[in-house]
C-alpha cells in the first residue's frame, strides 16, 4: 500500500484528498486530507468516489476514429493525422469562420483547460466560441466586468468573518459552492450561526441549505431582480446607505429603483413587503453583511440585473471590499491582467445577431450556427470536455444539427451523447496520471490558498491532456509539432512582457536568465512555476518566496492568509471607480419594469442541483447514482391534486415535452416544478448512465429566450404545463 495526496477536481470546493493505492496502483481508499489548511479533512460523496470515477471501465483509454457506423481504436499519431486532415479540409473549403469551439464545465477543473484553451481559440481563428459559461455564470462575469472593469473580478462572501449572509438561488450544501470556493461550506455556514450571526436563504425550494439557515424565504422563480431592487429602494428611502468606496452612479441607481417598491413587487415575487423591508434593515444594521447569489439567479430572464443588484446592495451597505462583507481573492497564480476596461457586443453571432460577452457567443445560438445555411455556417467543430446535447438549451436540436458538421473532433473521456457525433475522439488520461492546480477556482476562494498535485502515476505512452490540447492548437494553426514548442513560446512571451513592464519585480532582467531559473518536468509545471514566481506571493514579484518548489515541499497546500482589501487597485474601469450604474444595466431596467405588469405563468420549471452529480459527467459511477440522485420532477402535493396527477406526468414547454416520474414534496412552492439538469442517457454506451437514463431537461428549455445583457440561457422560471400522461 502507498499513500498519495491530491486536490479533488470534481467540484469547486478544491478539497484535499488522501488516497491509498495498492501494488497494482488501484485506489483502495479515499479520505479527506486533515492536514490541508483550507479543507481540513472535509470530503463529499463525489470526492469519496474519486477512485471509481478514475477507473470507470467505460472511460476511453485510446483515441477513436469513426469509420462509417463503427468506432475504430487507433494510435495517437494516426488520430492527430486525421484531425489535421479533417480540420485542414474544412478550413480550405469554407475558411476559419466556419470553425467553432465548445468548451464544457470540466475545463474549470483542469490545468489543461486553464492553460491551453486560450491558445486553441487563437489557433482556430474563429469567433464561434461557445462554452458552458453561457448556460451557467455569464451574468456574473458581465455585471462584474461592467462594475469593476474586469469580468473575473468577482467578489465573494467573506464567510469566515461575516455576521449576516443573504443567499439567493444558491444551494451550497449540494453544490459545495459556486463562484465561491469554500471547502466545507456547510461547516462555514454553521460557524456563522455559532458566533451569533444570521444566515437567510431565498429560494423557491426548501433546500438542504435552507433547512440549515436561520430563515428561509420562498420566492417565485425568475423574480430575484425585483426583490433585490426593492431592497435597494428601501435602503435609499429609509436612509440606510453607507457607501465607503469611490463610486459613480449613486443617483442613477436611486432613480432606477424608484418604481420597485416593496409593495409593488410583493405579489410578483411572493415575498411580503414587510419581509423585504426587514431584510433591508437587517443588512444595513449588521456589523458586517454579504449578499451572495448563484446559478438560480444567473439562469433566469433577468440574470445580469440580479447579479448587478447583488453588488449594488453590497456597496450601498458598505460591505464591498471589507472584511466580513464581500471581497476579492488574491490568487497565487493569476492569469494575464486585462489592459482595457470590459465591454460586450464586440461582435455578434451570424444567425441571430446575439452579442458577444467575455469573448463568447451564447450557447443558446449554437444550434442556429450549425443549422443556418450560408457563408460562415459551422462546418468544423471542436469540443473539449463538453456535452451540449444534454447541457445546453434545446439540446436535442443541437444533437440533430450536428449532422451538418463535416468534421468534428472531441477531447473527452467518454463516448457520450455529444461525442458520438464526432469523427475523432481524443481521450485525456485519468486524474491519477495528471497534474492539478486550480487556476480558475482559486480566483474565487474565500481564503487565499495554493496547492499543487503532481501526477500520481506515470503516463506511459499516452500524452497528457495538456499535450493533447497543445498539439491540437498547433494543428489548428497549421504547425503540427512538439507540444513543448507552444509552451516555450508562451513562456518567452510572458517573460518578455514582465521584464518590459515598468515597476514589475523583474523589470530590466534578462529573459534567458529567468527562463533558466524555471523548474518543472513538463510544460504545465514550467508555466505554473513562472506564474507563481511572477504572482503576488512570488519571489520575482517581491511579495514572498512562492514557486513550484515551495508547493512541492508543502503537498498539503499553503494557507496564504485571509482576504484583504484590493480596491482601488483591482479596478480596471476607465474612471478608476466602482461603476454603480453602467449604461447597459440601466437600459435593461426598462425591460424589467415593463415585465412587472406581465401576468405570471401558472406553473414554471426550475432546475435542481444534486450533491452526487456535476451536470452530465458523473452519471456513470454506480456509487453516485440512485437514492436522492435521480431524475424526477419535484412538485408540490397541492399541484398534484389540482392537476389530477398520480405517479408520472407530461410536462410541456414552448420548446418540447417529456414524460417524467413525479416526486411530490412540500419543500417546493406551489406553482413550481423542478427537474435536475444533465440527465437523458437513454441508449448511451455508458452502461451505468444508460441504466439510470432519466430525461433531458433541456428538451424543455427554449434557446430563443436568453438574458439580454449576457446572452445566458434561461433554465429557471420556464413556463410549462403539467398534465396526466395520455
Amino acid at each position: 500500500m502507498k499513500t498519495a495526496l491530491r486536490t479533488c477536481p470534481l467540484c469547486e470546493a478544491v478539497c484535499g484528498l488522501t488516497l491509498t493505492l495498492d501494488d497494482d496502483n488501484h485506489i483502495t481508499s479515499v479520505k479527506g486530507d486533515r492536514d490541508d489548511p483550507f479543507s481540513k479533512g472535509f470530503i463529499c460523496p463525489k470526492g469519496a468516489s474519486f477512485g471509481h470515477l478514475d477507473e470507470d471501465p467505460d472511460r476511453l483509454s485510446a483515441p477513436l476514429i469513426r469509420r462509417g457506423d463503427e468506432w475504430v481504436t487507433v494510435s495517437w499519431d494516426e488520430a492527430f493525422a486525421a484531425v489535421a486532415a479533417g480540420l485542414g479540409k474544412v478550413i480550405a473549403e469554407h475558411g476559419r469562420k466556419s470553425l467553432a469551439l465548445y468548451v464544457g464545465n470540466p475545463n474549470a477543473h483542469t490545468v489543461a483547460g486553464a492553460l491551453y484553451n486560450t491558445p486553441l481559440i487563437r489557433a482556430l481563428g474563429t469567433r464561434n466560441i461557445f462554452s458552458a459559461s453561457t448556460a451557467d455564470q455569464m451574468p456574473k462575469h458581465v455585471s462584474s466586468g461592467l462594475m469593476f472593469g474586469d469580468p473575473v473580478a468577482i467578489p465573494v462572501p467573506d464567510l469566515d468573518r461575516t455576521d449576516y449572509l443573504l443567499m439567493l438561488g444558491a444551494n451550497p450544501l449540494e453544490s459545495n459552492g459556486s463562484l465561491c470556493t469554500a471547502p466545507d461550506f456547510p461547516g462555514r455556514l454553521k460557524a456563522i450561526r455559532k458566533r451569533g450571526g444570521k444566515v437567510v436563504v431565498v429560494d423557491p425550494r426548501l433546500t438542504r441549505t435552507a433547512k440549515l439557515a436561520d430563515e428561509h424565504i420562498f420566492v417565485k422563480p425568475g423574480t430575484d431582480a425585483y426583490l433585490l431592487f426593492a431592497i435597494v429602494h428601501t435602503l435609499f428611502t429609509e436612509g440606510l446607505t453607507a457607501v465607503d468606496v469611490e463610486s459613480n452612479g449613486l443617483d442613477e441607481v436611486r432613480s432606477a429603483a424608484t418604481p420597485f417598491t416593496p409593495e409593488a413587487v410583493a405579489a410578483r415575487t411572493g415575498v411580503p413587503a414587510d419581509v423585504i423591508v426587514r431584510i433591508a434593515h437587517e443588512l444595513a444594521a449588521a456589523p458586517t453583511a454579504a449578499v451572495y447569489a448563484r446559478i438560480g439567479t444567473c439562469t433566469a430572464e433577468f440574470g445580469t440585473l440580479a447579479q448587478w443588484l447583488v453588488d449594488v446592495i453590497n456597496v450601498l451597505t458598505g460591505n464591498l471590499d471589507r472584511p466580513g462583507g464581500v471581497m476579492f481573492a488574491n490568487p497565487a497564480a493569476p492569469g494575464p491582467r486585462r489592459t482595457r476596461a470590459f465591454t460586450t457586443g464586440r461582435w455578434t453571432s451570424r444567425a441571430r445577431q446575439l452579442p458577444e460577452a467575455f469573448g463568447e457567443l451564447p450557447v443558446a445560438t449554437l444550434a442556429d450556427e450549425l443549422e443556418t445555411p450560408g457563408d460562415g455556417q459551422v462546418r468544423g467543430l471542436v469540443t473539449v470536455a463538453g456535452n451540449p446535447v444534454l447541457s445546453a438549451p434545446s439540446g436535442p436540436r443541437i444533437g440533430a444539427a450536428l449532422s451538418n458538421v463535416e468534421f468534428m473532433v472531441s477531447v473527452d473521456r467518454y463516448l457520450n451523447e455529444t461525442t458520438e457525433h464526432a469523427n475523432v475522439i481524443l481521450p485525456p488520461p485519468p486524474s491519477t496520471q495528471s497534474s492539478h492546480y486550480d487556476f480558475a477556482l482559486l480566483g474565487f476562494a474565500v481564503r487565499n490558498y495554493a496547492r499543487y498535485s503532481p501526477p500520481m502515476l506515470p503516463l506511459g505512452d499516452r500524452p497528457s491532456e495538456a499535450e493533447i490540447l497543445a498539439r491540437l492548437s498547433m494543428i489548428a494553426a497549421g504547425q503540427d509539432g512538439d507540444p513543448m514548442l507552444l509552451d516555450e513560446m508562451i513562456i518567452d512571451q510572458t517573460l518578455r512582457a514582465a521584464v518590459g513592464a515598468k515597476g514589475s519585480g523583474v523589470e530590466g532582467r534578462e529573459v534567458g536568465d529567468l527562463r533558466a531559473d524555471l523548474q518543472g518536468n513538463s510544460g504545465v509545471e514550467l508555466r505554473l512555476d513562472m506564474m507563481l514566481r511572477l504572482g503576488p506571493y512570488g519571489e520575482w514579484s517581491g511579495g514572498g518566496n512562492l514557486s513550484l518548489q515551495t508547493l512541492l515541499d508543502n503537498p498539503h497546500g499553503l494557507d496564504l492568509g485571509p482576504l484583504e482589501s484590493q480596491l482601488p487597485g483591482r479596478l480596471l474601469t476607465e474612471s478608476g471607480k466602482v461603476e454603480l450604474a453602467p449604461a447597459k444595466m440601466l437600459d435593461d431596467v426598462t425591460r424589467l419594469r415593463e415585465s412587472l405588469e406581465r401576468a405570471p405563468a401558472d406553473i414554471v420549471l426550475i432546475g435542481r442541483r444534486q450533491l452526487r452529480s456535476n451536470n452530465s459527467w458523473m452519471h456513470n459511477v454506480s456509487t453516485l447514482v440512485g437514492g436522492s440522485n435521480k431524475c424526477t420532477l419535484q412538485i408540490n402535493p397541492f399541484d398534484m391534486e389540482r392537476l389530477g396527477l398520480t405517479d408520472s406526468a407530461t410536462i410541456k414547454s414552448a420548446a418540447g415535452e417529456l414524460i417524467v416520474p413525479l416526486e411530490p414534496t412540500d419543500t417546493i412552492m406551489p406553482g413550481v416544478v423542478s427537474l435536475p439538469h444533465g440527465w437523458g442517457h437513454s441508449g448511451s454506451t455508458q452502461r451505468v448512465a444508460a441504466a439510470h437514463a432519466g430525461v433531458n431537461a433541456n428538451a424543455l428549455t427554449d434557446d430563443a429566450v436568453v438574458d439580454v445583457p449576457s446572452g445566458n440561457a434561461v433554465f429557471n422560471g420556464v413556463p410549462v404545463t403539467v398534465s396526466p400522461v395520455g
